[in-house]
């Protein structure tokens, strides 16, 4: 599971994720709250779509509490994929 392959799967997933439909570019730098609109609940949905996907549990807490503590105020789409490829690494 390599990051680009997950963030395949991410883009494809965010598209229409929650009746939501995204037409703009989905890539590594797209955030997810400023460019695709979506809010806290809607993280906390797809942390557990990914689970899902990927078969294994995610200690999203991690990441996001990093990012409050890196004074940011919204996540890049390729930190989600570099996230899942290592913590689902790590599980393998």
């Amino acid at each position: 599971m390599t990051p680009d392959a997950i963030m395949n799967d991410l883009a494809a997933g965010l598209r229409n994720f929650h009746g939501r439909e995204y037409y703009g570019t989905i890539d590594r730098d797209t955030l997810f709250f400023a460019d695709l609109g979506l809010a806290s609940i809607d993280a906390v949905v797809l942390a557990e779509r990914l689970e899902q996907w990927y078969g294994r549990k995610l200690p999203f807490h991690e990441l996001l509490g990093n990012l409050k503590a890196r004074g940011m105020d919204d996540l890049p789409l390729g930190e989600i994929a570099d996230f899942v490829a290592a913590h689902a690494a790590a599980g393998e």
